[in-house]
């Protein structure tokens, strides 16, 4: 499964725990354990693989709207709360399987989550169960999970500075090849059997896109540019894009006439752009001065004029620009956060080909 970014057998002979009984982060490596179950139970593939009907759906949705917030608005939060948060949801979300889902749906769900946890699934209590892992197993997997990690984390400060070495490249590919194959190398050939039978039958959640929440519906405001306040529920039906900006921001000027031009290519009846103008300045704080720049600018979508960044907060936002691509559906599809074409980025490309596609998307996926 895409993971960062952001989400699902034959086991009749295994006792497999439902959905409930045990959490994922219920133990010393929860740091290290993959929190995908929210992500799997947005996907359609998943919904389709677990033969959920359109009411069971409906229900889903439901719940999505009471938890998708929290659930998206936690990302910014450090690692140690949003891993709280996450499983707080993950909890509400088993419990509304109990209720709602079969057994067998459950139990294909908890298979398709292990799948999408790779090798991190062996550090799940449940499954470590299951599979008879020792302590010292547990141990070695933990320590190759650590050193994965740790070796990204390298990467990635290390890139932001740009100063990647072929060491630190090394690093990386070396420590995922090592956690990769203790598949092989930790695991004994009953346990690997256990495993396979634990898995179920083949399901590739790398290959599931709509991983990520519905997107915030927008905070009332009476100040517009170009249109009647608007609601992103109203505007089902077609691609949606939003992005935040603020008029004097000099990295949101370099964005601008991507706007502009998606505006004008993309017909109306199937592609919404909406700005969201938050002050960062107290200029930026003036409805008309925000109004002549969006005249100045050519902006002809319609603007919200944030004064009091309620929609800045409620999305969680931390950056202008920010680019969030919705889909017909209302669910957040992509996001990207600063220049689309800062140091030979091509994300204006990348959003185009989305936008696109998006509108192609089948309605009832």
């Amino acid at each position: 499964m895409k993971t960062c970014s952001l989400f699902l057998f034959a086991c009749l002979l295994l006792a497999i725990p439902a959905l409930g009984q045990t959490s994922a982060t219920s133990n010393q490596n929860a740091e290290l354990i993959p929190q995908n179950l929210l992500r799997l139970v947005h996907a359609p593939e998943v919904h389709q693989e677990l033969a959920f009907t359109a009411e069971q759906v409906k229900r889903l949705e439901a719940f999505f709207d009471l938890y998708d917030g929290p659930w998206f608005r936690s990302r910014i939060l450090p690692a140690d709360k949003q891993l709280s948060i996450v499983a707080e949801l993950e909890v509400k979300l088993r419990g509304w399987l109990a209720k709602n889902a079969s057994a067998e749906q459950t139990q294909r769900l908890q298979q398709l989550e292990y799948r999408s946890q790779g090798v991190r699934m062996l550090l799940r209590e449940d499954l470590g169960k299951q599979l008879g892992l020792k302590s010292t197993q547990v141990q070695e997997l933990a320590k190759l999970a650590t050193a994965s990690n740790t070796a990204t984390a390298n990467f990635q400060k290390a890139n932001m500075g740009g100063e990647v070495s072929e060491k630190i490249k090394s690093a990386v590919v070396s420590t995922a090849k090592a956690e990769q194959s203790a598949l092989n190398t930790i695991l004994s050939p009953e346990q690997q059997q256990k495993l396979k039978l634990a898995l179920g039958e083949a399901f590739d959640t790398a290959k599931l896109e709509r991983i990520y929440p519905m997107a915030p519906e927008l905070v009332y405001a009476a100040d517009w540019i170009n249109s009647e306040p608007q609601k992103l529920k109203d505007l089902r039906g077609k691609v949606v894009i939003v992005h935040f900006y603020a008029f004097q921001c000099h990295n949101c000027h370099a964005n601008f006439g991507h706007y502009n031009k998606w505006q004008s290519e993309f017909p109306s009846d199937k592609v919404a752009l909406i700005g969201i103008q938050t002050p960062e300045t107290s200029s930026e704080r003036e409805p008309t001065a925000v109004r002549e720049a969006a005249k100045e600018r050519g902006f002809q979508f319609p603007v919200l004029i944030d004064l009091k960044s309620e929609n800045w907060k409620a999305w969680s936002n931390t950056m202008w620009p920010t680019v969030y691509v919705i889909d017909k559906k209302g669910y957040i599809r992509y996001v990207w956060q600063g220049e689309l074409n800062w140091n030979g980025a091509t994300q204006d490309q990348t959003i185009h080909d989305l936008i696109e596609k998006l509108i192609a998307e089948d309605e009832t996926v």
